[in-house]
């Protein structure tokens, strides 16, 4: 019985990623990619997310994330946890 490999990864995303489309930006491109997960923007000026799905997806999605939407400035994408799986879907929660 063949099982499907899922990735999971926390990440948080820093530079110049609020008030530029960023979580909106992710939200677009993770659902793209059939990624499960969540966005939210940090009040210390970072932006969290958590990705699910197959693992070349996920990988496709933190290489994007490196660049994301055209007036951001990302200067460090940094995998936090990995592992764990999020409900279904991918959405945009509140400010944490």
């Amino acid at each position: 019985m063949a099982t499907t490999a899922v990735k999971t990864v926390t990440v948080r995303i820093e530079g110049r990623v609020q008030g530029v489309y960023y979580r909106a930006w992710t939200e677009q491109t993770a659902r793209r990619l059939d990624l499960d997960g969540w966005v939210r923007n940090r009040r210390d000026g970072t932006v969290e997310a958590v990705f699910s799905g197959h693992p070349s997806q996920v990988d496709t999605m933190l290489r994007r994330c490196a660049d994301g939407p055209p007036d951001a400035h990302v200067t460090n994408v940094i995998v936090t946890d990995e592992g764990g799986a999020p409900p279904a879907g991918f959405q945009v929660l509140p400010t944490h």
